[in-house]
């Protein structure tokens, strides 16, 4: 297809396409900076994240009197002894567990042969000897003496012992990128603690000087959440690292100071590295006792240490206050191991957790936040019509039922239900649901009510479900559904005076489902509430009924700016049918936001300038409320 042509003959530009293809060439790019630039990355990384980790030793360190420089010095120090103290131990329990080797070797042939026991008597006789073969004639001596005289002679070159210096030189290597990538790593660190102050500051000019307070704030709330995670994250690990080392020495578990030490580096890994740690212990363990017992101990004490740490310390801690989802952790996990080896692999939660902090604070890195975090995408009312849309009305009621746990079914119809019923009925508006869809919205809507309103249906419920997804106007068909239950008049008519509760809808299909909701609501706190239509008004009043029976009437309408004009006729109407009621009013608020102050207040003004009602409601949560106050209110008079 050709572009467009505009009057000066240039082809019209499409800034969509060359602002994705601007952003994958950028996002190239960084990935490339990353991998190939890892060296130098990588010690800076660590640099930044042991800053944050220690920024909380500095601060402390200052109030005790100490000043900046002498603070960062003494800090860094202190991180030099610890990590010295635990190479030390780790290297000295390396060693003595090699030394100790070889006496395990007994144990380890005696385990490899009852598997291997267990394993023929599983399987079968896998192992059974093959059949020989038929007995080939000896060789005479004149062929013996051919072919010897024809085998090549065997040459082997043996390589000199290497000298003193070729072993220094070899361990030299080895230990030569560590020790480097530690020493920049500290240098590094010093510098950032000492220029605390001034990175801070170019942060706030390249983030945008315009507004101080506001990219002040953002900095000291990503510097003091990052630093409180760190620290926590830190300071879990090591009472695990701690509780694993003491449970390991309590059941005989040689080394245990070892196993200690590496649980607590290998829990930096996520979810993985803890049962690293275990799945080493467990084979150590397996070598030393004859027997499985010291195995079984050995996992059970990572696994109940492990548990204890997840599931109850670290939500009460800092569980839920990161903000990044467990897939995201996982698929950050594999991406910086692939960048950047183990390291990545180690401080990939931190990264992760720094790019959402930075999405959380600056609008052009919101998609961070969208990509990273744990915050639902969708609102509760876009999931619930999302899902109607899908026809998944399990997950609807299973995450409506969760909600119930919390909250009461009023407000999950104020909060949810309604507001997604709204959605639907702008997308209906604009011709954009199809008719499998309204199908679907209903049946999951008729779903919903019928699991959480409290009113199960008879015997007949398919055929009545059947009839209810092909009536247009939901409400009543639900309404239909009790008065097959209860009768005509959804209940006896020989009932204590003051006691019924009229519900009436404006006419809308709409207004028709919330008025059913309503009584649904109400007749689930015990009180007698009663659908009714506007029709129903021009019918004779039922014979039988007792008089004065019916104490609140109320009237509904979820299109309040459309249906004024017939609100102040229709009060009247039900006033004069039910004399002596009290008549209150439950108005919803329009679907857009910018709107909702705007219809509520007028219509709140409307029924004040007719002195239609005697309140006038928002919520069903709020219609309850008045409906129970009322109710008291009669019961004591």
């Amino acid at each position: 297809m050709n572009p467009t042509v505009p009057s000066d003959g240039r082809p019209e530009r499409r800034p969509g396409f060359s602002h994705l293809a601007v952003s994958i060439l950028a996002a190239a790019a960084v990935l490339a900076i990353l991998y190939f630039a890892r060296d130098v990355l990588v010690p800076i990384t660590l640099a930044l994240i042991l800053s944050l980790l220690l920024a909380p030793l500095v601060r402390g360190l200052r109030r005790l009197g100490l000043g900046h420089t002498s603070s960062v010095l003494a800090a860094v120090l202190l991180v030099i002894c610890a990590l010295g103290a635990a190479a030390s131990v780790i290297g000295t329990q390396l060693v003595r567990m090699a030394q100790s080797l070889p006496a395990y070797e007994r144990t380890i042939d005696q385990k490899i042969g009852s598997l291997e026991s267990w394993t023929r008597q599983g399987v079968g006789l896998l192992t059974a000897p093959a059949p020989r073969a038929a007995t080939a004639p000896l060789p005479t001596p004149m062929a013996v003496a051919a072919d010897a005289a024809a085998r090549p002679i065997p040459v082997e070159v043996e390589t000199p012992a290497p000298s003193a210096w070729n072993v220094l030189e070899r361990i030299a290597a080895a230990i030569w990128v560590p020790f480097a990538t530690a020493g920049i790593v500290l240098v590094v660190l010093i510098f950032v603690l000492l220029e605390h102050e001034v990175l801070r500051d170019r942060l706030i000019r390249l983030a945008g000087s315009a507004d101080l307070r506001a990219t002040t704030n953002a900095l000291n709330d990503a510097g003091l959440r990052l630093s409180r995670f760190f620290v926590s994250q830190f300071l879990v690990n090591l009472g695990v690292g701690a509780m694993v080392g003491v449970g390991l020495a309590l059941i005989g578990l040689p080394h245990a100071l070892f196993w200690a030490a590496l649980t607590l580096l290998l829990r930096f890994v996520p979810y993985v590295g803890v049962w690293i740690a275990a799945l080493f212990a467990a084979l150590l363990a397996a070598a030393v006792a004859p027997g499985w017992s010291l195995t079984i101990l050995t996992v059970s004490t990572f696994a109940v240490v492990e548990v204890i740490a997840a599931q109850l310390v670290e939500p009460q801690l800092y569980g839920h206050t990161t903000g990044l989802s467990p897939l995201n952790v996982v698929v950050a996990a594999i991406f910086w191991s692939w960048l950047w080896g183990p390291v990545g692999l180690i401080v990939s939660t931190p990264i992760t957790l720094c790019l959402l902090v930075a999405g959380r604070h600056t609008k052009a890195l919101s998609l961070l936040e969208i990509l990273l975090g744990d915050t639902p995408a969708l609102s509760l009312p876009q999931r619930l019509y999302q899902r109607a849309l899908s026809a998944d009305s399990d997950e609807i009621i299973a995450s409506a039922r969760a909600f119930l746990k919390r909250n009461s079914f009023a407000g999950y119809c104020d909060v949810v239900l309604v507001p997604a019923l709204q959605l639907a009925s702008v997308d209906f508006e604009n011709g954009l649901i199809s008719h499998d869809q309204q199908i679907a919205v209903r049946d999951a809507v008729l779903k919903l009510v019928e699991a959480l309103g409290q009113e199960p249906l008879r015997h007949s419920r398919r055929r009545h479900r059947t009839t209810v997804l092909h009536d247009t106007n939901l409400g009543r068909a639900l309404r239909r559904e009790r008065e097959q239950r209860y009768g005509r008049w959804q209940g006896p008519l020989d009932v204590p005076k003051g006691s019924i509760v009229l519900c009436m809808g404006l006419g809308t299909v709409g207004d028709e489902l919330a008025t059913e909701l309503l009584v649904r609501i109400l007749r689930a706190q015990h009180i007698d509430a009663r659908h009714l239509s506007p029709e129903d008004l021009d019918a004779p009043a039922p014979s039988g009924a007792t008089p004065g029976g019916v104490s609140i009437a109320c009237l509904v309408s979820t299109r309040p700016g459309d249906e004024r004009g017939g609100f102040a006729s229709l009060a009247s109407r039900l006033r004069t049918r039910a004399a002596g009621s009290r008549l209150m009013s439950l108005i919803f608020p329009g679907v857009l936001p910018e709107l909702v102050g705007v219809v509520e207040a007028d219509s709140a003004a409307a029924a004040a300038e007719h002195d239609a009602v005697d309140r006038s409601t928002s919520s069903f949560v709020e219609a309850l409320q008045v409906c129970l106050e009322w109710q008291a209110e009669r019961r004591l008079a």
